[in-house]
């Protein structure tokens, strides 16, 4: 059995309440830092309020948890120079086994994986940038210039060489993917199509009451979702905005934070804290 595929699912006014584009990228790039710490699968962004356009704040959200994703040394090719990344540099790094110090070929070995964009073409194959000193040669024609692609070291010494891998079957943790959901919370689940879906809210039950249910469905599913809402519109409010029975939705709502505090949890905090939680209670 491989490793279970773990998806969260997060509203666009996550940021809403966040006037300035600084504390936005901010904001952001700890759920993106969460993600990648609990090794997160996808991340879903989904519109959560019918009365307002939220398509800025869709884009925003996607375009920045895909930067903070994407290795250094392929940031220039991939994104161009845009008034959403004009506070990148607050963005944490990720340091994942896809985000590389060295970029000395001398540094890797035949086995090893890298992400890559395709330059161009040459009578060889496809020119790939790896974040090498000299681009690595991919002996293959299909990809179209500009794709990305994640690629296994197959030859080092003068110009390495390598081959497209799957994503999917790497040993270690390659980052997240980001897709944004333009429906609404109920098409953002039914599209994820987890075997467990579980919701965070305060009007949910305490986990601890439910932890055994949780984890003897969490043991047999190899598709996990985690649904969550926002400080200003728990997911209650907007499934009830949607018309929709938020425990029909999903297989369980849980309050990961009884006896909370303070009034509300930023969905940042949210984020971090519960799935630090699911961690140690079920060991993905």
């Amino acid at each position: 059995m491989g490793r279970k595929r773990l998806v969260i699912a997060i509203p666009a006014s996550v940021i809403s309440d966040t006037p300035h584009l600084r504390e936005k990228t901010s904001k952001v790039g700890l759920i993106g830092r969460a993600a990648a710490v609990f090794r997160v699968d996808e991340i879903v962004v989904y519109p959560d309020n019918p009365k307002e356009e939220q398509n800025e704040d869709l884009d925003l959200i996607a375009t920045l948890l895909s930067y903070i994703e994407t290795p250094q040394y392929l940031r220039k090719r991939l994104f161009r120079i845009e008034p959403q990344l004009q506070y990148a540099g607050v963005l944490p790094p990720l340091r994942t086994p896809h985000h590389p110090l060295s970029g000395k070929t001398n540094a890797f070995k035949v086995g090893d994986y890298r992400e890559g964009v395709v330059l161009s073409k040459d009578k060889e194959g496809l020119l790939v940038d790896v974040g090498f000193e000299q681009p690595a040669l991919l002996r293959e024609t299909e990809h179209p210039i500009g794709e990305r692609l994640t690629l296994q070291v197959v030859k080092t010494g003068g110009r390495a060489e390598v081959q497209v891998a799957n994503r999917s079957e790497l040993p270690d943790y390659w980052g997240y993917t980001v897709r944004v959901e333009h429906c609404s919370l109920k098409c953002a689940v039914n599209n994820v199509k987890a075997d467990l879906a579980l919701g965070t809210s305060r009007k949910g039950n305490p986990f601890e009451n439910v932890a055994h249910k949780v984890g003897s469905r969490w043991r047999v599913a190899q598709s996990i979702l985690l649904a969550f809402g926002s400080p200003a519109r728990g997911l209650y409010e907007i499934a009830a905005d949607e018309g929709l029975d938020l425990d029909a939705l999903l297989d369980f709502v849980v309050n990961m934070f009884p006896g909370q505090g303070t009034e509300t949890v930023r969905t940042e905090e949210a984020v971090f804290a519960t799935l630090a939680i699911l961690n140690i209670q079920f060991g993905y």
